[in-house]
């Protein structure tokens, strides 16, 4: 009798695959060779379930954005305003090992980026996503009078992103210089300050 394959799992599984090698050897190691490896399915396999190595790449994020969403999900659940704006923003740190090793994933792609104006259009639309809900719940913290109305919500959804992203990195870059605490405390004193209008 033919072995049943369940062809989703093995789809996920060289997603899987991908993301480890991503995160342990970088984006330029992660050939479609690599990756077979790591799966332990022979290229050929591989190239049942997908183009080309660009559409693993691609996949292995989005698969990985699809994980941080639900779980995401979770944690907001039955919050909001500045409460479920913490869960968001301190989601997005790399906080614990799940969490670096996603945001390792994420920073490799950035580069790659750079080079490649499809991956960038992904890369841009998987952000405006984190964007949206982070305007969002800024604009339910307002309207619920926890930060103060004269706020400007596009540039304080800019400003937070983009400290999200640069302690991401300088803990990346430089891990004995800030501890996970470091980062935390960093990011809650910069939401802090925008609850209380302190800057």
């Amino acid at each position: 009798m033919p072995k049943i394959v369940d062809h989703d799992e093995r789809r996920s599984e060289v997603l899987s695959a991908a993301r480890r090698v991503i995160v342990r050897d970088g984006i330029d190691a992660a050939t479609t060779r690599a990756i077979a490896k790591e799966a332990g399915y022979s290229n050929g396999v591989l190239a049942h379930y997908f183009a080309d190595k660009d559409e693993i790449l691609l996949s292995a994020l989005r698969q990985s954005h699809e994980r941080i969403r639900s779980r995401l999900a979770r944690r907001v659940r039955g919050v909001s305003g500045v409460a479920a704006l913490r869960e968001v923003l301190l989601d997005n740190l790399p906080l614990d090992a799940e969490r670096t090793q996603e945001t390792r994933l994420e920073v490799s792609f950035w580069s790659r980026s750079l080079a490649s104006e499809h991956l960038a259009e992904v890369q841009r639309a998987e952000a405006e996503e984190l964007r949206a809900a982070v305007r969002s719940l800024l604009g339910e913290a307002q309207a619920a009078g926890e930060i103060a109305s004269g706020e400007n919500l596009d540039d304080v959804t800019e400003h937070l992103l983009a400290l999200v992203d640069g302690l991401s990195l300088h803990l990346l870059l430089y891990p004995g210089r800030l501890t996970r605490v470091d980062l935390e405390r960093l990011m809650l004193t910069a939401l802090d300050r925008l609850v209380t209008g302190r800057g």
